[in-house]
């Protein structure tokens, strides 16, 4: 069975939860995964919207979360999950509001895509020092064994 990534806040295409949005609490929404292959060494997420700023006129990939190193002995991440919880061993990259950490949806116009992508490595990657997912993407080249996406939708109120 191929990995999978699932949300108990949202179905797949379904919509992301005020909460989890500027609009609300601005946390992270929780996630569960399974059927990580037996050869995965570490896993990464990567969250981003490739329909910013107008999803009729995209122009940018605008990215939301970056954890690399996560464990393959994790099956998910809590809802607003701080950074000193994350699971032994996790490293954060930058997002585009250059900070680490969750940065939830909150798109300037019309209803967005929110790529949740989870990637199982046969590496624990080297300390990349808080990269940006271009960064991160190249130190993955070659390594990603499986990979699993949870898309969720929302439009700024």
């Amino acid at each position: 069975m191929p990995m999978q990534l699932a949300s108990a806040s949202f179905k797949a295409n379904g919509e992301i939860p005020r909460r989890h949005t500027c609009d609300g609490a601005d946390i992270s929404p929780p996630l569960s995964w399974s059927e990580v292959p037996t050869n995965a060494r570490s896993l990464v997420l990567i969250v981003d919207d490739p329909d910013a700023p107008d999803p009729a006129r995209p122009k940018m990939t605008w990215v939301h979360w970056v954890l690399y190193n996560l464990p393959v002995t994790a099956t998910g991440l809590s809802e607003g999950v701080p950074t000193r919880s994350l699971p032994p061993g996790t490293l954060e990259g930058q997002n585009d509001w250059k900070k680490t950490g969750y940065g939830g949806p909150c798109p300037p116009v019309g209803r967005h895509r929110y790529f949740h992508k989870l990637y199982a490595l046969d590496v624990v990657l080297p300390d990349l020092h808080q990269p940006a997912k271009a960064a991160l993407e190249a130190a993955m080249k070659g390594h990603i064994v499986a990979q699993a996406e949870l898309v969720g939708t929302y439009q700024h109120l």
